[in-house]
């Protein structure tokens, strides 16, 4: 068996994710109130107790979601003897990279937090909140080429690309707010189901350049080394651990395509993985492991019973 832990990105937050593991385990307060520290901001209070509309705030949800992901992996490893090591790869979805870079040591903890905080601050002020969108994909008929014809149609009108390749059926595209509502009509033409997403700006599209721009300074000082398990990047949907390509390619994340289809069914042909694990909050990315390889297992480890059954089957 060879196992792939997946890190979950923005979407997947809730109010009260990882109480029920810090209040069993000292690890994950550990992990909440380092990342509390770093922060100088009660952002574990928040996870708690909302409200919900502070939490969803990218500046706020991004940290939170990581510091869930690190609390799954760090009492996996000191209560249950299982460490990243174990894994022949790590993936996140968009800011789970970062999860996926703290879990496997190479940025610290209290580096990854600032980061994400600064992270979500600078593709908010990337572009003016109105002026871009981002729209869901879905349905049987729903695949890159739709995707790639719809988001075409749209950039007539200004930038309109593909966002995030998910799974077969579920495509998302972003840009600027008239191209993506012409690229939703066009999908619907072409057989897809096409829903405006709630976010407050169009991620992974050109139009983050600033917000790129920002995160290339920030990352330039940072310390990164080599992961404990090789990490399979959002831009190239292939792994790798050397230092200096990890900072370049999150830079390029930031306006760049989230190839996690591709990501996936690398890891599950290429890299032979029968076993996926999202460490972290929800079972979004669970539920695309399971559509994109669907001979592979796929489980969320989202509370204390999740990682005690999962270190037993190990």
């Amino acid at each position: 068996m060879s196992l792939a832990f997946l890190f979950p990105g923005q979407g997947s937050q809730a109010v009260g994710m990882g109480q029920d593991l810090a209040a069993a385990f000292a690890a994950a307060r550990e992990v909440f109130q380092e990342v509390d520290d770093a922060l100088g901001q009660k952002l574990s209070a928040l996870m708690r107790d909302g409200p919900e509309d502070q939490l969803t705030l990218t500046e706020n949800a991004q940290p939170a979601l990581m510091a869930v992901s690190v609390a799954v992996m760090r009492t996996l490893a000191s209560e249950f003897g299982v460490g990243v090591e174990k894994a022949a790869f790590v993936a996140g979805h968009s800011l789970g990279e970062y999860s996926a870079l703290a879990a496997t040591g190479a940025i610290s903890l209290s580096d990854t937090a600032r980061l994400l905080k600064l992270r979500g601050q600078a593709m908010q002020r990337a572009v003016p909140v109105g002026q871009g969108a981002m729209a869901s994909l879905i349905g049987p008929k729903t695949d890159i080429a739709l995707a790639e014809e719809a988001a075409k149609a749209g950039s007539e009108l200004g930038v309109c690309v593909v966002a995030n390749d998910n799974n077969q059926g579920n495509v998302v595209i972003s840009g600027a707010k008239a191209a993506v509502d012409k690229a939703i009509e066009k999908a619907k033409e072409l057989g897809a189901r096409a829903i405006p997403l709630n976010v407050s700006a169009p991620f992974h599209c050109p139009l983050m350049q600033p917000a790129a721009d920002e995160m290339a300074e920030a990352l330039a000082s940072a310390v990164i080394l080599a992961p404990r398990a090789p990490i399979v990047a959002n831009v190239t949907a292939e792994a790798t651990n050397d230092p200096e390509l990890i900072r370049r390619l999150l830079v390029e994340q930031i306006t760049g395509r989230v190839r996690w289809r591709e990501s996936v069914t690398w890891m599950a042909t290429d890299g032979g993985v029968t076993r996926f694990a999202e460490a972290g909050a929800g079972k979004v990315l669970s539920g695309m492991a399971k559509r994109i390889a669907p001979d592979a297992e796929a489980v969320p480890l989202n509370g204390p019973a999740d990682l005690e059954a999962f270190a037993k089957s190990l």
